[in-house]
C-alpha cells in the first residue's frame, strides 16, 4: 500500500525518534518548577507533543512493517489515531480551561496543542478508513497529515523550551523567574 515511500516514512520515522529524545531533555529542564504546576504542564503540554512525535514514529513503522495487511493497516492506523484523538480532546479542554484566573494560556496553546491535533487525529482516522477501503487517496492523506503533525510537534517542542528555559536557568540563579510551569505570561 505504501510501495514507493520508504524513504519518506524512514525520513519521519528517524525525526520523531530522534525528537523525542530530546523532549526528554526538555523534561529535565522543569526540574525546580513547582511540582502540580510542573504536572499539570507535562500533561497538557509535554505529553501531547511527545504523543504527536510517537504517533508519526509508530505509524511510519507500520508504513514499513513488511506483511501488513491493508485492514491490519488500517486497523492500527485507526488506533492511534482514536488514542491520540482523546489525548488532544483532553489537551484542549485542560487548555480551553484553566485553574484559576491567574493562570492564562497564551491563545495559541488551544490551537497548538488542542485544537490541530484533534483535527491531525481525525484526519488520520478517515485515512484509516480510506485505507481499509483502498482508497487511492488515503495514502497521501496519511503521508501529509503525519508530516503536519511532525511540523506541529516541532513547533509546539519549540514552544515549550523557548517558555521552559528561561525561568529554568532563573530558578537556578535563586530568581523566581515569574510564573511556574504550566502557567502563562503570554508566551506559550
Amino acid at each position: 500500500m505504501f510501495r514507493g515511500w520508504e524513504n519518506y516514512f524512514q525520513m519521519l520515522g528517524a525525526a520523531s525518534a530522534g525528537l523525542i529524545g530530546l523532549l526528554f531533555v526538555v523534561v529535565t529542564l522543569t526540574a525546580g518548577f513547582e511540582t502540580s504546576n510542573a504536572q499539570r504542564g507535562q500533561v497538557l503540554y509535554m505529553t501531547p507533543t511527545g504523543l504527536n512525535f510517537a504517533s508519526v514514529l509508530t505509524i511510519s513503522a507500520l508504513a514499513l512493517a513488511p506483511g501488513l495487511s491493508p485492514a491490519g493497516m488500517a486497523i492500527s492506523f485507526g488506533a492511534v489515531a482514536l488514542f491520540g484523538l482523546g489525548n488532544a480532546i483532553r489537551s484542549s479542554i485542560g487548555i480551553a480551561k484553566p485553574r484559576d484566573v491567574t493562570e492564562r494560556p497564551h491563545w495559541s496553546d488551544f490551537w497548538c496543542y488542542g485544537a490541530a491535533p484533534v483535527v491531525i487525529y481525525l484526519g488520520l482516522g478517515a485515512a484509516a478508513i480510506g485505507l481499509a477501503m483502498h482508497a487511492a487517496w488515503a495514502p497521501y492523506v496519511a503521508a501529509g497529515l503525519l508530516l503536519f503533525q511532525l511540523l506541529l510537534g516541532i513547533r509546539n517542542a519549540w514552544d515549550l523550551v523557548t517558555w521552559i528555559a528561561p525561568r529554568s536557568s532563573a530558578m537556578a540563579g535563586g530568581t523566581s523567574g515569574g510564573a511556574e510551569a504550566g502557567e502563562s505570561d503570554g508566551e506559550t
